[in-house]
């Protein structure tokens, strides 16, 4: 009796951004799992599944329940938003699962937020980059601190997961504060983009002192470029250096 969980990342919602790969496991599957706004989106693609949710904070029972499902003989998919191994559930799957168990986890990549926000921004991700997600839930806010301030001094873009919350409207702000403290310059470009891939979606650009000032919602996704990034009539670019160097 196959033991199969598929952890599946499902991008930001809307169908035309799943994978040909997420949707063949979906409907291999008899049981799909996930964050009940996430099984929201997904039923309107799959009705005829069926479905069980957790709520917020409920991470460590939703895998232990897709691990009780696959163990009785259930082909389970348990669905991230974005890519299921960036800032997902597929470490903690394996964290999970123990060492002699016959459950096989088959990871499904997904298009993640820095990818899906870079693509309306324009090209602000096309060299080096960072992804650094600004919630303290789980990584103290000193490591975040520490991180921020490496990718301006390895002058790396970034893209901010996380940026506010209701218990954190001002962490945004401090970011700011941060890289231009590490020698950022406040006409560095930068934008954001709300709701991606989803209705409303929305982007702004803007330069780092302008966007310390500005209000984003738990649903938007923060782009900080390098040194040499730049806007173009409302688009972020960061350029390779193909117009500069030659490449070897």
């Amino acid at each position: 009796m196959a033991k199969l969980i598929y952890i599946v990342g499902m991008g930001p919602g809307d169908e035309s951004f799943f994978t040909g790969q997420a949707k063949n496991a979906i409907e291999q599957s008899e049981i799909v799992i996930g964050y009940t706004v996430y099984v929201e989106l997904m039923k309107k693609f799959y009705p005829e599944k069926c479905y069980r949710t957790t709520g917020m904070k409920k991470e460590v029972e939703r895998c232990e329940l897709c691990l009780k499902l696959a163990e009785e003989g259930r082909t389970v998919a348990l669905i991230c938003s974005g890519d299921a191994g960036v800032y997902g559930l597929a470490s903690l799957m394996y964290e999970l699962r123990p060492e002699d168990s016959e459950i096989e986890l088959v990871v499904v990549p997904g298009i993640t937020a820095a990818n899906s926000g870079a693509a309306v921004l324009g090209a602000p991700l096309n060299h080096d980059y960072c992804v650094i997600s600004l919630s303290d839930l789980m990584t103290p806010w000193e490591v975040i601190e520490k991180r921020i301030i490496a990718a301006i001094q390895g002058d790396f873009s970034m893209a901010l997961y996380n940026p506010s919350s209701h218990k954190r409207v001002d962490y945004l702000q401090k970011a700011c504060d941060i890289m231009l403290s590490a020698g950022a310059s406040p006409e560095r470009a930068c934008g954001y983009v709300e709701n991606i891939g989803r209705e409303g979606t929305s982007a702004t650009t803007c330069t780092l002192q302008e966007l310390r000032d500005c209000e984003v919602n738990m649903f938007t996704t923060v782009f900080i470029g390098n040194s040499m990034t730049f806007i173009r009539e409302n688009h972020l670019v960061t350029p390779r250096g193909y117009l500069t160097k030659t490449e070897r």
